[in-house]
């Protein structure tokens, strides 16, 4: 559990009050815009666990090696870049650094404020000679400057005269090494953990412009193998009445403002360093020094307070859309604001690049971009800033080419997105848990549809969306195929991976075929919609994509037929159709030293089994709960969850949102919990490496989706609330078709309120009501859902039988000793 004397609770605050190096610290008090991100690291530019400075899409490329080649392997790698690092402002008092390992720490305190989004350190110590010095620290990445970061440090000595040094410094960490390194060698470490960045030995950053003018010093490179181009410029504005004298040096690889003080006792320094970071992927790097100059020479004009002024009102505007109340309890409250920051801080400011699995908090994942995005990130982002909502699927859109290549690739029409990229390249070396998890094209076209739905733009669909849906939708009708038992024809999807990456490449995998059903009827209903209702736009349409006249019938056709395996015998759905002919798994029964299980057995070990990394069937029965019957739901989740280890943070949001709907409320908040809190207690053991941004994501899910009961099922709302039993109330705005409402939940009633815009219809448990902004509505609840004590457990499948006849039983994988050599009788 999180150490509270450590991080006390403070509903709008992270707090820390103990000084650490630990790479936690420096992904919990990460700032950045969606961009531009900095790590939390502290200014002295020491020990870390990663030096961090990323930009979003910042990347380089390099040949994947593989053991054994074969056709269509990805072939060329991408991994995040760490840019320039400007956070270095270096404080001497008496010629002497500030070393923490060794200073007489008086006061310590950072904060992360979250209304305003400063991340402030205060730090008191005395040196040796008994000179009391005061440093206060803070930063921002500005959300209305997307190419913008501001460093404001104060340094005052209390108690006597001093001379005082602050060297502020720019530094390429990419290719530094030693104590410029932007990964030490000594939190490198050598265990194996596919979840991390590559590390690339070679040069990466090829020196371009660089110079120093006045207080202003300037970087740029040329990124060797991906072309891509960098540059950071830092201006310097000093604020003391002391005596002072600036130093300067500059080489390609680092540039130094050294400011030397004669400080007077109780007399204030202060220092702010702006800084513009700007890239590109053909603009030449002297272009960027300029644009980065420009920047500065705005905010220069504008004034420092004018910009953390409207950092704040920027916020102020986020949470006035995006804030969930949690009544009395602090704790969550806390966790609850700062994963919907950390959403923010991966989204906002992308402006047509992805969302990485990690924001732009950390190099974990590669810097890549995933089905995350679509599934447990664009739902929030649609229902409060639907602008970033729509960024973000024309990242997909600019995909579009390249993902028509890949289908092409693997025989197949349409498009098929990459499973993990940055340039909208397929960059997954290991295609069973890569790209043969082929539900990645349902995946954007679902995201883009609850996306049209919930806000009415249906100019976006016509322009650009349709494209998404119909390129995808074409996949599917040559990628599967027809068979015919009994007189009945279905359609089948087999070689493939479903989000479960514990079982890979199989036959019907039920989320797959779920999603892909939807895809298809989606494809054709928008095709039918835009040619009846828009013939100019189904004109361009046609152009666009050679849309041919009977493919929409065909993928209705298709999509009516698919086949949703199902076991009469135990009565639920198969995660595939060879799942129940594996052996079980017992969870129950695995040591916890032998977790996470991809860390300790061979994949080989791990697909015999049924036992699961993640949500699969789970996860389609939200997504598309309303073809499923709450008999079957319970049914369902009382099977899988006993195998679902949560080795993936993705799992424990869907677990609690399904766990609430079916009846296990206590399960449900555990659930959530650890969700919440996998960054923030850091269970996972890597959130060194960044932020889980999904698992963000989904924490807002759980709250709107589990407890707060909104679905939004063939575009109509509706609640059927689980409000857990000691939370007085929870209460959500929602953006709906461009009106703002707020949902409010209490024991006994649901409030639905319309802020601005037009009257707003929904159901609550059936019963349909209208609100407007003259009148809200107040639907009084007789209970909060059915209760189910307990949880699941393998043993309600004591003796239960497969189609075959066969016992399931469970059991866990042993190594066996080797048979002994039996010596010849002479």
């Amino acid at each position: 559990m999180i150490d509270r004397d450590r991080f006390p609770v403070d509903p709008w605050r992270l707090i820390e009050t103990r000084y650490t190096e630990d790479g936690v610290g420096e992904t919990l008090f990460g700032v950045g815009n969606g961009y531009l991100g900095l790590r939390g690291n502290h200014i002295e530019g020491r020990g870390a666990h990663e030096h961090g400075t990323f930009i979003n899409g910042l990347h380089e490329t390099w040949p994947i090696r593989h053991a054994e080649q074969a056709y269509g392997f990805a072939e060329v790698g991408q991994t995040i870049v760490n840019a320039p690092d400007a956070k270095v402002m270096r404080v001497y008092v008496d010629d002497e650094p500030i070393s923490f390992d060794d200073a007489d720490v008086r006061e310590y305190r950072r904060t992360l404020d979250m209304r305003t989004g400063v991340l402030e350190r205060v730090v008191v110590w005395e040196t040796p000679s008994g000179k009391r010095v005061r440093m206060r620290d803070e930063r921002i990445v500005s959300f209305e400057e997307r190419h913008l970061a501001i460093l404001r440090l104060e340094v005052v000595v209390e108690n006597s005269d001093a001379p005082v040094t602050i060297s502020c410094q720019l530094l390429n960490r990419q290719d530094g090494a030693g104590v410029y390194a932007g990964t030490p060698v000594e939190a490198q470490g050598a265990g194996f953990d596919p979840r991390k960045a590559e590390k690339i030995a070679e040069r990466v950053l090829q020196p371009a412009e660089h110079w120093q003018d006045g207080l202003r010093s300037a970087l740029s490179y040329r990124v060797a193998a991906s072309g891509m181009t960098v540059a950071v410029v830092a201006d310097h504005i000093v604020e003391t009445e002391n005596e002072y004298s600036a130093r300067t040096l500059i080489e390609s690889d680092i540039a130094k403002n050294v400011f030397r003080v004669q400080a007077k006792a109780g007399v204030p320094i202060t220092v702010t360093k702006l800084v513009s970071y700007h890239t590109s992927r053909g603009v030449p790097p002297r272009e960027l020094v300029d644009r980065c100059r420009r920047s500065l020479d705005r905010v220069v004009v504008e004034g420092v307070a004018a910009q953390f002024q409207r950092q704040a009102e920027w916020l102020a505007a986020f949470w006035e859309r995006s804030d969930v109340q949690i009544g009395g309890h602090d704790d969550l409250q806390q966790a609850t604001r700062w994963c919907l920051l950390q959403l923010a801080q991966a989204s906002a400011r992308a402006d047509g690049t992805g969302v990485a699995a990690k924001g732009v908090s950390g190099s974990g994942y590669s810097g890549h971009y995933f089905w995350d995005t679509e599934i447990y990130v664009l739902p929030f982002l649609t229902y409060t800033s639907p602008q970033w909502a729509r960024n973000a699927l024309r990242a997909r859109v600019l995909m579009l080419p390249a993902a028509r290549r890949r289908a092409e690739q693997l025989n197949e029409a349409g498009a098929l997105f990459p499973w993990r990229t940055i340039n909208g390249e397929e960059a997954s070396a290991y295609y069973a848990a890569g790209t043969a998890q082929y539900h990645i094209n349902a995946d954007v076209s679902f995201a883009l549809g609850k996306y049209v739905r919930a806000t009415g733009d249906e100019e976006f669909l016509r322009r650009e969306g349709a494209d998404i849906a119909i390129e995808t939708a074409r996949l599917w009708a040559t990628l599967g195929f027809w068979r015919v038992s009994d007189g009945r024809e279905t359609f089948h999807i087999h070689g493939v991976t479903g989000p479960d990456e514990y079982t890979t490449v199989v036959n019907d995998n039920l989320y797959t075929n779920v999603m892909a059903r939807y895809n298809l009827r989606y494809a054709a209903k928008v095709v039918r919609e835009i040619a009846a209702d828009f013939p100019e736009d189904y004109a361009l349409l046609v152009e666009r994509t050679g849309l041919g006249a009977g493919e929409a019938d065909e993928w209705e056709r298709a999509g009516e037929a698919m086949f949703i395996p199902y076991s009469e015998g135990l009565g639920i759905h198969p995660q595939d159709s060879l799942f129940l002919e594996r052996e079980v798994w017992d969870l129950a029964h695995t040591p916890a030293t032998q977790r996470p299980l991809l860390l300790h057995f061979h994949p080989l070990v791990i697909y015999r089994f049924q036992v699961l990394k993640q949500a699969d069937v789970v996860l389609a029965l939200f997504l598309q709960g309303n073809h499923f019957t709450p008999e079957e739901k319970r049914a369902d989740f009382d099977y899988y969850d006993p195998l679902t280890t949560g080795d993936s943070t993705l799992s424990a949001v869907v677990q609690s949102i399904l766990a609430a709907e079916v009846g296990y409320q206590d399960l449900a908040l555990k659930y959530f919990e650890q969700s919440i809190f996998v960054d923030l207690h850091d269970l996972h053991h890597n959130a060194a490496d960044g932020v889980h941004v999904a698992s963000a994501g989904g924490v807002w899910t759980a709250l709107v989706s589990g407890f707060g009961g909104m679905r939004d099922y063939a575009g109509e709302l509706s609640f059927d609330p689980r409000l857990p039993a000691d939370w007085p109330s929870l209460s959500y705005p929602l953006q709906w078709q461009g009106s703002a409402i707020q949902v409010t939940v209490a024991r006994d009633a649901l409030t639905v309120e319309v802020r601005s815009g037009e009257p707003v219809p929904f159901t609550v448990r059936g019963a349909a009501f209208v609100a407007t902004t003259e009148d809200a509505v107040v639907v009084a609840l007789a209970d909060q859902g059915p209760v189910i004590a307990g949880r699941p457990t393998l043993r309600q499948f004591e003796g239960a039988r497969r189609e075959d006849g066969t016992r399931l039983s469970a059991s866990v994988p042993v190594i066996t000793t080797s048979i002994p050599v039996i010596e010849p009788i002479d």
